[in-house]
């Protein structure tokens, strides 16, 4: 799916510290340069917590502004609402036209719908377990789990070391030269199932396009038409792109044409 606003927007990310992973950032922070800088950087949480400590190395290597905020009282999130009143004063500045919301909680709901209701794009980043109603709340909700094993680089072993052959093997028959050591192979990249929601959500969009005379229709189209009905996101599924999930559902054939635009059909 592309931005909405374009990628030279001015983003705002708010993290829920208490509710999201560190290990996490940098590929969110990739994934929000579809929209634009990500200029506003801030975390939220009682930073006296010990689970804290991740985030608070990360936040000086990351130019991240931890946002204080103690457990005023047990068993209510001070965080929330100082996450809320920070993201309307930044909406209400007109300097911002993306958010990024590091969290999977649900409480978050009514401020993502706010927003969306001023023209401005919300992405998600939580896990897929996250309450159904903060999911399709957002612009785009994506999974972090499924988001960061997508990035996750491939280590190589290091060789093992060289034995020095003993006295007695030196005068052994002449040794066959080595075979050159293959690079490693490739770790799998985890594809999940497409669920049926998601392939009718297709469907519906492609119906609702107009087809040339081989009943093709332009893919950006499908997919624009489809983000605005849903939060989906191809990577939940393990896709770098809207064609490369279409192209492993059987219910749609693609072609690709001049300018390279990807064009498809549907065949059952």
């Amino acid at each position: 799916m592309t931005s909405l606003d374009g990628p030279s927007g001015n983003i705002a990310l708010l993290i829920d510290a208490d509710n999201a992973s560190a290990a996490h950032f940098d590929p969110v922070m990739t994934v929000l340069a579809e929209l634009g800088t990500v200029n506003i950087r801030r975390a939220y949480g009682n930073w006296s917590k010990a689970t804290l400590k991740t985030w608070a190395a990360l936040s000086i290597a990351q130019a991240i502004e931890p946002q204080q905020q103690f457990d005023l009282t047990k068993g209510k999130n001070a965080t929330d609402m100082k996450m809320t009143i920070d993201a309307m004063d930044l909406m209400a500045s007109g300097r911002v036209s993306g958010f990024g919301l590091m969290s999977s909680d649900s409480d978050f709901t009514p401020l993502v719908t706010r927003i969306r209701q001023q023209g401005i794009p919300v992405y998600g980043f939580g896990r897929m377990n996250s309450p159904e109603g903060f999911r399709r709340a957002c612009t785009r909700f994506i999974d972090v789990v499924a988001l960061a094993a997508a990035e996750e680089p491939i280590v190589s072993k290091a060789p093992a070391p060289a034995r020095t052959p003993k006295a007695d093997e030196t005068k052994a028959a002449p040794a066959k030269a080595a075979p050159p050591a293959s690079a490693p192979a490739p770790a799998p990249v985890v594809k999940k199932a497409v669920d049926a929601e998601v392939i009718k959500l297709l469907i519906d969009a492609y119906d609702s396009v107009k087809r040339d005379e081989r009943g093709f229709v332009r893919l950006g189209s499908v997919g624009q038409l489809a983000g605005n009905r849903s939060s989906f996101d191809v990577r939940n599924y393990g896709y770098k792109r809207l064609s490369d999930l279409v192209q492993a559902i059987p219910n749609f054939i693609t072609e690709s044409r001049e300018g390279g635009q990807v064009w498809i059909k549907r065949v059952n």
